[in-house]
């Protein structure tokens, strides 16, 4: 998900951080303020800005238990391990999802890790790495509503991330209003309220939340393939083959899939 273009408006702009160590060349200065964890960064290693929409457990969500702020979960795990392969340090920019992809064009980020899903559309305006994750999507309703397929949303009220597939996926439903919204938790609270009749989100997502919401049920769609997640780049950037390297080990030693059980409780391997 880099070319880094540093200045010091977006250090100003920088709201979240992480810093982590990992050893590769070439890079630039980083922007940022507020560090969420540093470990033991060494002179010299680039630091790339890191965007990221933390509204989507158990992929990427604020955690304050500790007292601190910090984003946590899968893609961060997954962000670290490449880190440390590469030798780089980075710092976390948290943002809408829908503003991801500008966040990279305009070279304000150097990679997106997001659970963002390397669509076509997507590929005309940022590079991609291969995917680390793969997942379904589901259809969220209220327990016992007979939203449970495409076909009964059609004239119905749907929510989806704004800039999702899952958003693409519902604005193909014959008669249904899309409700697009920013965050995960601000769909979820749409269909427990009955704003909405209904929302697709991925499943490892929607797992949590009907197990936080026992009011909410869960059903896959059974015809819609399976979606990966994979990090995206500013176009031409010279990190794309980096990353897949990393990533490539890391299926290659099970680091994948430890973090899959860790996050997911499941042994599946992304892309």
């Amino acid at each position: 998900m880099h070319k880094g273009l540093r200045i010091a408006a977006w250090a100003a702009a920088s709201t979240m951080m992480v810093g982590f160590i990992a050893g590769c060349g070439a890079g630039t200065g980083a922007a940022g303020n507020t560090a969420n964890q540093t470990t033991g960064a060494a002179a010299g290693e680039p630091t790339l800005i890191m965007a990221t929409s933390a509204d989507y457990k158990p992929y990427e969500f604020h955690d304050t238990s500790s007292g601190q702020d910090k984003i946590v979960g899968f893609d961060i795990d997954v962000a670290d391990a490449i880190a440390k392969k590469l030798h780089f340090q980075y710092k976390i920019q948290d943002m809408d999802f829908n503003g991801l992809i500008g966040s990279l064009q305009s070279h304000r980020a150097d990679f997106v890790i997001a659970g963002m899903s390397p669509t076509e559309e997507r590929k005309k305006s940022v590079d991609f790495s291969d995917m680390y994750y793969e997942a379904r999507m589901t259809i969220v309703s209220k327990k016992g509503s007979p939203y449970t397929t495409l076909d009964s949303l059609k004239g119905k009220r749907v929510g989806a991330q704004l800039g999702s597939i899952q958003e693409a996926e519902a604005k193909k439903i014959p008669g249904a209003t899309v409700d697009s919204l920013n965050t995960i938790p601000a769909i979820v609270q749409q269909v427990i309220t009955g704003r909405d009749d209904a929302a697709i989100i991925e499943d490892t997502v929607a797992t949590g939340y009907v197990k936080q919401n026992p009011q909410l049920q869960m059903t896959y769609i059974p015809n819609l393939a399976a979606n990966g997640s994979a990090i995206a780049f500013p176009k031409g950037s010279p990190w794309v083959d980096k990353f897949n390297q990393a990533i490539r080990e890391m299926k290659q030693d099970g680091e994948l899939d430890k973090l899959e059980q860790k996050w997911f409780g499941s042994g599946q391997t992304q892309g």
